[in-house]
Formats: structure tokens, C-alpha cells, sequence
């Protein structure tokens, strides 16, 4: 997955540069929901022999279990009652649940969230549940397309919002900084928030496919299988990282193997059939 900087209309550019358009404030998200998101919210995965994570959002073979279950309708009144929206209560001793809930990376790179959430009227929880999505808490990750850092930023983006290679680094080793790339992520979600005001699941398809997509589609999630399963699998982290919901408060200790950096892969059926970006005019 990686941010689409290629099919935001210029006019928007420019307005989310220059400060012009409207913030929505934090209190807006809990306001959000996913009505339009698939029907089902289940999420298998499996840690393989050497300690590898695999998530997906199908059972792709025997070895995936089902470690999060729920439907897709993000109910922001229960998630403002911390109340969360997936089945834990016979799987918080699973240790794929246990990583995704305490991973090494959560902790180290917590305080950055925090401050780019508060910055950016974002939920610290989307943050986690997109970074989840994104590059598995993987700092170093790098996509296929040249997506780059835990929440996978494109250098074109990056180049939007002001970040400019110099002597020292480029643009692309400085997307490697989690400070940077974070922030950037964070102030990006904003805007796609600002564009799509209480329509949170919107702001995450367009993460996903641009806002140009969702646009076509006339302000619904695009008919594209890896968005949809995108949506469907950034809306059960977000409620996974909700605080005081009994995912957080019973995770318990993930043990010796939380100390330890651990990899995560996300499986996005139907990513082959991502339409091709487009440019600007």
C-alpha cells in the first residue's frame, strides 16, 4: 500500500498547503463510521517456525486461524464507551494477538505517534491501526512501488508537503526517519479527513486507492478488492488500538518474544487489480 500523491486534485494541494482548508478536529472521528465497508470483519492470521507474522483478511490455507472476528460497521458510540468491536475473549492468549497488541515498535515509537496525533487532530489509534496496515510496525519497509517507512509514503508525497532532499540525504532516506515519516502520515490523514468529513472509512479508502477513486465512485469505498479489504482490515486494528477497550486492558504479557523485533506480513486480497495511478493535469 503506499499514500496516492498522484491523483489529489491540484486545487486541494493547494489548499491543504497553504492551510486554507478546514482541520477536522479530533472529536469529528469519533463521529465517523464504516457503514459502507464489507459485511465481515474477520481476520486470520499465523506466526510461522521462524517467528515470522502472516495477516490476512481470508483464510488463505489451513495454517491461518481466525484471530479477530466482527462485523465491519464501525460503531463510534461503542468505541467511545471502549467497548471493542472484535471477538478477543478466546484468543488474547494467542500470540499473534499478543504481538499485534504489545510489538516492540508500538512501545518505541509511541511518544511520536502521541505528539503527531495531537498535532494533527488524529486519532493515536488510526495511526496504529494504519501503520499496522501499512509496513507491519517496519521502519524499513519498502513497497514494490517505492513506498517507503512505516506508513509507507511515497517520495512524490513526501516532495508535496515540503520534505526536499539535500547534501546530506535525500528524500527517500529521509522517509526512512519514523519522526518524519509519522508526521507526515499523520498530517496526510488530516487533510483526507478534512476532505471527507465524517466519513472516516472514506479518509482510509482514499490512503489506500487516492481520493480521485473515491471521488469516481461517488464518495463511496471503491469496488477495488484491496481496498475494500483495506478498509475492512484498518477498521478492526482501529478498534483493536481503541484505549480501554478489554483488547488493551487483558492483553497481559506477550513474554520473551515481545523483546524481540518481530515481522508482520499483511496479505490484501485482490491488490492485482489496483487500476494504474494517474496523473495530475
Amino acid at each position: 500500500m503506499r499514500i496516492r500523491n498522484d491523483i489529489m486534485q491540484p486545487g486541494l494541494w493547494r489548499r491543504f498547503l497553504s492551510g486554507a482548508l478546514p482541520v477536522a478536529v479530533a472529536t469529528a472521528a469519533l463521529c465517523m463510521s464504516l457503514t459502507t465497508a464489507p459485511a465481515h470483519a474477520d481476520v486470520y492470521g499465523y506466526i510461522d517456525a521462524d517467528g515470522m507474522a502472516h495477516v490476512s483478511t481470508e483464510k488463505l490455507d489451513d495454517r491461518y486461524q481466525l484471530f479477530m472476528r466482527g462485523d465491519a460497521t464501525f460503531d463510534s458510540n461503542k468505541i467511545a464507551k471502549g467497548i471493542p468491536g472484535v471477538d478477543v475473549k478466546q484468543n488474547m492468549s494467542s500470540p499473534l494477538m499478543k504481538l499485534m497488541l504489545q510489538h516492540p515498535n508500538l512501545k518505541k515509537y509511541e511518544t511520536m505517534l502521541d505528539q503527531s496525533a495531537k498535532e494533527f487532530s488524529v486519532e493515536p489509534a488510526l495511526l496504529k491501526a494504519i501503520m499496522a496496515a501499512e509496513s507491519g510496525f517496519n521502519p524499513t519497509a519498502v513497497s514494490p512501488k517505492g513506498a517507503i517507512g512505516l506508513m509507507q509514503i511515497m517520495p512524490e508525497t513526501a516532495e508535496r508537503y515540503g520534505v526536499q532532499g539535500d547534501r546530506r540525504k535525500t528524500i527517500q532516506q529521509k522517509l526512512t526517519d519514523p519522526k518524519i515519516n509519522i508526521r507526515l502520515a499523520a498530517r496526510y490523514l488530516r487533510d483526507l479527513q478534512a476532505l471527507f468529513p465524517k466519513r472516516l472509512e472514506l479518509a482510509i479508502a482514499s490512503y489506500n486507492a487516492g481520493e480521485r477513486a473515491v471521488q469516481k465512485y461517488n464518495n463511496q469505498i471503491p469496488p477495488y478488492p484491496e481496498t475494500r479489504n483495506y478498509v475492512q482490515l484498518v477498521a478492526q486494528f482501529y478498534r483493536l488500538y481503541q484505549p480501554g477497550g478489554n483488547a488493551t486492558n487483558n492483553a497481559g504479557n506477550a513474554g520473551d518474544n515481545a523483546e524481540k523485533p518481530r515481522r508482520i506480513e499483511i496479505i490484501l486480497p485482490g491488490r492485482r487489480s489496483m487500476p494504474p495511478p494517474t496523473s495530475i493535469e
